[in-house]
């Protein structure tokens, strides 16, 4: 299960071992996330930062605009916050987790964690309930996390150029169609996408807020992959990307990696060709 609804949350709100993680943020304000959560968050919510948290530093431009973080980064993210690996984590956004609780998810995932969920909704789902909220920000308890990357959910730069050819792989990019087609740019120094992508808009994955069905977006899914047997995945710096892992595992499809540097990695190198147009 990668997705929980708002009043199944807040049946197990209490729980002992339940760790509430909120993920808002915005690229336009860096601090507006955490404003937020300081003015209101789910009761016992602990905040999640994209760029300090979910992100490591930007040692190499291959790596993205939001390299992912280091094994050791993770570790002390986790242990900050309290996190054992037999905790229940739900992690939440604004509305529909298309940003960074995409982004926690899958890091989660990546380190193996068993039970991770994101609040179907965000926190809106949750305030059109009138559930519990709050502004506390005790810290807890420092935890004990070993991670360990299941490396084989990535897909490597080189690993790509060669899946490329295959018939039995799909890229899929993320971000809006404009951008993908090249028409604009407001991120990265250049325009398009990365030759033989396909374009699977994240905000395809929702409907009035909510993930669409398991049945329907598997549906969608296996169209945009049109009989390939593995997805990769992409958008502009790894980050939206993940929404459309969240959205493959909710399929119930779960053979799919990620291509962490996405489109910011991706030109970093000159060599690298660029496809514009559909």
């Amino acid at each position: 299960m990668s997705l929980i609804s708002a009043p199944a949350l807040a049946g197990k709100l209490f729980a002992s071992d339940l760790k509430i993680l909120d993920a808002r943020f915005s690229l336009a304000d860096a601090a507006l996330g955490r404003r937020e959560f300081l003015h209101e968050h789910i009761r016992g919510a602990q905040y999640l930062d994209l760029d300090a948290d979910l992100s490591g530093p930007k040692t190499d431009p291959r790596l993205g605009r939001h390299p992912l973080p280091t094994e050791a980064g993770w570790q002390s993210v986790l242990e900050r916050l309290g996190i054992r690996p037999e905790d229940e984590v739900v992690i939440y956004d604004q509305a529909d987790g298309a940003m960074a609780a995409a982004r926690a998810w899958f890091l989660f995932v990546l380190a193996g964690h068993q039970k991770v969920t994101v609040l179907n909704g965000g926190l809106n789902a949750w305030l059109a309930l009138d559930l519990p909220t709050g502004s506390d920000t005790d810290a807890p308890e420092p935890s004990h996390y070993p991670v360990h990357f299941q490396t084989e959910r990535l897909v490597s730069v080189d690993e790509l150029k060669t899946r490329l050819r295959d018939t039995d792989a799909v890229l899929l990019d993320a971000r809006a169609p404009e951008r993908f087609r090249g028409e604009v740019e407001p991120l990265d120094r250049k325009a398009g996408h990365i030759p033989g992508a396909r374009n699977r808009p994240y905000t395809l994955n929702l409907e009035n807020g909510l993930f669409k069905s398991s049945e329907i977006l598997r549906a969608e899914f296996d169209a945009a992959g049109a009989g390939s047997n593995e997805f990769l995945l992409s958008c502009g710096s790894g980050v939206t990307a993940c929404h459309n892992a969240l959205a493959l595992s909710h399929a119930g499809l779960d053979h799919w990696r990620l291509f962490a540097p996405s489109w910011s990695g991706w030109i970093a190198d000159d060599a690298n060709p660029v496809a514009v147009g559909g």
